[in-house]
């Protein structure tokens, strides 16, 4: 296998029909491109109501959040208030800042913030997931050990 690279975030799982760009950056499915804008925003509050069904059926969310998205912060601030154990993965080698509103939400044991560099990912959440089993409330390990 090559390198491992953050995938790019999408709420929309790889079963979901293929969606192409309409030049106005909707992304809307082909079929619905010709439609207005009623549409659009029906289909939005369709994804956003099918994300939130599943992030309340998540026992912990992971997201990767070194490319900075108004949609990611979105979803772990309703994580937050849903009390889910979250685990944000930044990669500083990319030259930028995570928020402080991320890093400074980080409180060591629901909350946390481990950086990572290319190539560490799996071994990271095998360790996060073996210390802290889905369903399970405990201290997570420290990533660097």
């Amino acid at each position: 296998p090559g390198a491992w690279s953050p995938p790019s975030y999408s709420s929309v799982p790889p079963s979901a029909p293929a969606r192409e760009g309409n030049g106005r950056g909707l992304g809307l499915p082909a079929s619905q491109q010709a439609c207005g804008w009623e549409e659009a925003v029906g289909d939005d509050r369709l994804i956003h109501e099918r994300d939130l069904a599943w992030l309340q059926q998540a026992d912990a969310v992971v997201a990767e959040v070194t490319q900075p998205s108004l949609g990611v912060g979105y979803e772990l601030g309703r994580a937050v208030a849903l009390n889910k154990r979250i685990l944000c993965l930044f990669r500083p080698q990319s030259g930028r800042v995570l928020s402080a509103m991320i890093r400074g939400a980080a409180d060591g044991s629901r909350i946390q913030v481990w950086d990572y560099e290319e190539g560490e990912v799996e071994a990271l959440l095998d360790r996060y997931f073996e210390a802290d089993p889905p369903g399970q409330v405990a201290a997570a390990p420290d990533p660097t050990t």
